[in-house]
């Protein structure tokens, strides 16, 4: 399933919408260079969630627990650049977090080891720019292409044509 995204209000939109679709125990794989909008959607993501505070890039940290503000799932922001092996990511003792949402950037690489099923998200600059639209301010402004893609059976009977 694919999206184009305008504008960081919009990924942001689209974070909010696709929080209506997980349940603890949910994993989300987000790839794309920097800038692409990972954070962007994942701030959505966690007000969707219901989540306490503002929700932050953990490239530094590795990864931030945000907790619920009610009675649903807590948000787990994994940054997994800077691991280098699936032990690290073991170190991070996720699996100790069953009522948790889990977004990992830059965790392709390393999902298989927590889950065989997870959501996929692919951000990617469109590669046509056109420079008169280009916001210099702002290089974070921009047209995103957003591929979701279902890996193992949580996803297979779930309908998602409400994100659009």
């Amino acid at each position: 399933m694919q999206f184009e995204i305008s504008s960081a209000h919009e990924m942001h939109e689209f974070g909010l919408r696709l929080a209506k679709y997980l349940k603890a125990g949910d994993y989300l794989v987000l790839n794309g260079e920097l800038g692409a909008g990972k954070t962007t959607f994942t701030q959505g993501l966690g007000i969707g969630l219901n989540v306490v505070g503002n929700v932050t890039s953990p490239t530094f940290v590795i990864s931030r627990i945000h907790r619920s503000n009610g009675t649903g799932p807590e948000l787990i922001h994994v940054d997994a650049y800077r691991l280098t092996s699936r032990d690290q990511l073991l170190d991070l003792d996720l699996d100790e977090h069953p009522n948790s949402v889990i977004v990992m950037e830059w965790g392709a690489s390393y999902i298989s080891a927590l889950t065989e099923t997870w959501l996929q998200i692919d951000i990617s600059r469109t590669s046509e720019v056109d420079i008169s639209q280009m916001n210099l301010t702002d290089p974070a402004a921009g047209v995103r292409i957003v591929e979701l893609t279902a890996i193992g059976n949580r996803w297979e009977n779930q309908d998602l044509a409400g994100l659009k």
